[in-house]
């Protein structure tokens, strides 16, 4: 007589971390079909792929410039094509990869899948492509571009609207601010291309502009408000993670404060009777935002960060917006007293490529890290990147002062412009690298 069968138990693997021999086995190559395994891997990818073209760009037409070799065709103003992808094009791919990561977390709702996104943001990557081409080929393949990165853009929108309509939380403050952030960059894309359509360069000019302040600039201040207390507490224990909401009210206004100044100036303003009171008033606005910021910066834990290199990328990051309104108010001051506007652009610049390019950096590579199973750490690439992109910040601005350097300083615009190229386009290729394959720890996402 035979003895029973023994019941099979299914063995259910550990949680946690895979096993070596998992590990071993997993697929360690590139492969397009991993950009959708989330939303930031296809937002994030895409927006390399604009960031390293553009900066490419930029940095050929500016070589090309000083020296009068290559002999470019113009379709349209260089300047202005600049402009416009540096404010609307890779900045809401990034924007992509956290609204649809770390937004349905503050919500309380689902994540989309990344497949849904995959035909908003790849709109927004090729309508930005177009228009790079088309600056050099015909207005009309730009306008064309521009037209497909709006619909993109769009698109986008109306999906994250679709989760904050869902949620049921008790604080959708910084979500919906976010949201509202969003419609107006639509808006302003959507005049841009209207604009460039009847060729009123001017109006384009002040739509740009609204789309930075009242797009950008609202989704980034909302999110350091959100997250730099908490990253800073969490990392370093002994820093109280303190953001009261009159200092979110306050970035929020001082950058619709910026809004309505570029359409006085678009309006004419600065330059009639009403001008020299207007200077005064918004120097010394913007000088009093700034000094607040920069107060701000140290209540947050400025110093104490700087013992956490990927921390204090985010610290310097947000100092730069406060140094960016110093700069804006003296220049006004410059302007209304001696009639000197020559720290208008490095203002802007420290805005840009200070604030906004060291923040992206440091934000980009924190998220990557930890959903690609690495340590939240910067290394000795991040960090070194991370300084070159401060060098060309310094660059950038000291070129908006001509003749500090004599006849060098024709050339600190290109060395900029290089500098900013090779610096994104090493933390594109590498970062790009990460996105299309699975996450060094075996774990999904």
């Amino acid at each position: 007589m035979t003895s029973p069968a023994r019941p099979v138990i299914a063995v259910k693997p550990l949680a946690g971390k895979p096993s070596a021999e998992a590990l071993a086995r997993m697929d360690k190559r590139w492969r397009w079909r991993y950009l959708v395994l989330a939303p930031h891997r296809l937002g994030f990818f895409l927006a390399m792929v604009v960031l390293v073209a553009s900066g490419a760009w930029w940095a050929l037409v500016q070589v090309a410039r000083s020296t009068g070799g290559w002999g470019l065709y113009y379709a349209m103003s260089p300047t202005l094509v600049h402009a416009a992808v540096m404010a609307f094009g890779f900045i809401p791919l990034f924007f992509s990869g956290f609204l649809f990561t770390a937004g349905p977390k503050w919500l309380g709702v689902d994540s989309l899948p990344a497949r849904a996104l995959r035909l908003p943001l790849a709109a927004q990557a090729l309508g930005w492509l177009l228009w790079l081409a088309g600056a050099h080929w015909r207005i009309g393949a730009a306008l064309a571009g521009l037209a497909l990165a709006c619909a993109g853009l769009t698109w986008m929108t109306v999906l994250f609207w679709g989760r904050v309509r869902l949620s049921q939380a008790e604080d959708q403050l910084h979500a919906r601010a976010i949201g509202i952030a969003c419609v107006v960059g639509c808006a302003s894309l959507a005049a841009l291309w209207l604009s460039l359509a009847v060729g009123t360069h001017a109006l384009a000019r002040a739509c740009i502009y609204t789309g930075l302040w009242g797009f950008v600039v609202v989704v980034y201040v909302t999110v350091a408000h959100r997250m730099i207390p908490f990253f800073t507490s969490s990392a370093m224990p002994m820093v109280r993670a303190w953001r009261p909401f009159w200092v979110l009210w306050l970035m929020l206004a001082a950058a619709a404060l910026q809004v309505l100044a570029t359409w006085l100036e678009w309006a004419g303003v600065p330059s009639s009777a009403a001008g020299p009171a207007w200077m005064v008033v918004h120097g010394a606005l913007q000088l009093a935002v700034g000094g607040v910021l920069v107060w701000l910066a140290g209540v947050w834990g400025l110093v104490q960060s700087l013992k956490n290199k990927l921390l204090a990328m985010l610290h310097i990051g947000f100092v730069w917006l406060g140094l960016a309104f110093l700069l804006g108010g003296l220049s006004q001051w410059l302007a209304w007293g001696f009639g000197l506007g020559t720290l208008g652009l490095g203002a802007l610049h420290a805005l840009t490529m200070g604030c906004l390019a060291s923040l992206m950096l440091a934000m980009v590579t924190r998220v990557s890290c930890g959903h690609s199973g690495r340590a939240l750490v910067a290394d000795r690439i991040a960090w070194t990147l991370f300084w070159l992109l401060q060098a060309a910040t310094v660059l950038r601005i000291v070129a908006a002062v001509p003749g500090v350097f004599g006849v060098a300083w024709a050339w600190l615009l290109p060395a900029a412009a290089c500098l900013w190229a090779v610096t994104m386009g090493i933390w594109g290729a590498r970062l790009g690298g990460w996105y299309g394959r699975l996450r060094a720890d075996g774990r999904p996402g």
